[in-house]
């Protein structure tokens, strides 16, 4: 780029030396020329180049997997930051068709006028955020882990402010179920649809399981430390995921889930895959919200018995609430990224009839791959 500028200046100075033309200008407007073409030159050469770069993007990079390497724990914590970057909720349904259109097209092997490789990374994580990776589907807004923090953060706040008395136990255990069961519904695995019988029986079940353990550990706890108390929310939370989660999808669990070969080729449906699907997402459930129920509880201990909380009680719901979210702003992405979303397992651990298909049709596939939901 320079050494073209420097070019074109020299045979500019020439044709006015050579020219006879030199006694036209003075020295002083030669050099403003000169410097305006060296300074002119390389800018358009810069923005050439830049529009042949955005023409020119490949359509061979693979949007179908995350940006970053989802072998390790930190490339799945990258892809998970942005995955459920609460901004996202904030996004129209205009700016959430663009991000379709573009992923869609891009998917076709066409790719939008101007369009570069940042935009496209970041339609495919607007993309990712809203529409389910099986179905294709709009996620319901509050169920997409977009809205993680900013939901759990109020209602767990709450849940651990209000842990007292029975009408407010059953209260906030009733809102926290009916929030996971639909999380749970929106994020489940699979492109099978789940029927609303289904739907009751897992939301009554993890909703009674949750009051009942909830209950159950305060009349346990009434004559112990009350610190021990503060933590009767996170013992009812763990206990209702492990209900909830395979309850919601225990159609996954009866009939499978699809599982493919590395390729993304269906190779059928499995209810091994989706034990171990569901297991990681009860672990990694469990823990994400074990920061933001541990740690404040100990914080809270300590503040309620200052001044400033004693003075002004009705503090003690907005604090716990900020606590929450500050632990679940970390903790939601980190734990997403314990387990591959695109998790795998040796065909030997499938159902044997599986097993004696994919090894008929599939002799070479040793690994069978599936999504195993959030």
């Amino acid at each position: 780029m320079g050494f073209a500028a420097d070019v074109f200046a020299q045979a500019a100075f020439d044709w006015l030396v050579g020219s006879g033309q030199k006694q036209w200008w003075s020295c002083i407007m030669q050099r403003q020329i000169l410097a305006l073409t060296c300074t002119l030159v390389p800018l358009l050469w810069s923005k050439l180049s830049g529009i042949a770069m955005a023409a020119e993007l490949s359509t061979s990079i693979n949007i179908k997997e995350p940006r970053w390497d989802q072998s390790t724990f930190m490339g799945r914590a990258k892809h998970f930051f942005t995955v459920t970057d609460p901004r996202n909720i904030l996004l129209t349904n205009d700016q959430l068709a663009h991000a379709h259109k573009v992923i869609s097209d891009y998917k076709q092997g066409i790719v939008s006028p101007g369009l570069t490789e940042d935009d496209l990374w970041k339609a495919k994580y607007i993309f990712d955020s809203a529409f389910h990776p099986d179905t294709g589907e709009k996620m319901i807004l509050i169920g997409r882990m977009s809205a993680q923090v900013p939901m759990n953060m109020t209602i767990t706040g709450c849940m651990m402010t209000f842990y007292k008395t029975t009408p407010a136990v059953l209260f906030w255990q009733w809102i926290n179920q009916s929030f996971n069961a639909i999380v749970n519904y929106t994020n489940r695995s699979g492109d099978a649809p789940i029927t609303v019988n289904q739907l009751g029986t897992a939301y009554v079940s993890a909703t009674t399981g949750a009051v009942a353990t909830a209950l159950g550990l305060n009349a346990l706890t009434k004559h112990i430390s009350p610190l021990i108390g503060r933590f009767v929310p996170f013992a009812a939370v763990a206990a209702a995921n492990c209900i909830n989660i395979p309850l919601m999808r225990q159609r996954e669990l009866k009939h499978g889930i699809p599982i493919t070969d590395e390729n993304d080729n269906r190779l059928g449906e499995s209810s091994k895959a989706a034990q171990q699907a569901i297991s990681q997402v009860v672990v990694s459930r469990i823990l994400m919200a074990a920061p933001g129920m541990a740690i404040p509880p100990f914080l809270m201990n300590h503040l309620e018995k200052k001044a400033f909380l004693k003075k002004f009680p009705w503090m003690s719901a907005p604090i716990q609430v900020s606590l929450v979210g500050f632990c679940l702003v970390f903790a939601t992405p980190l734990c997403c990224a314990l387990f591959p979303q695109k998790s795998s397992m040796s065909v030997s651990g499938l159902e044997p009839e599986l097993q004696e298909k994919i090894r008929a049709n599939h002799p070479g596939v040793e690994r069978v791959y599936f999504n195993k939901g959030l």
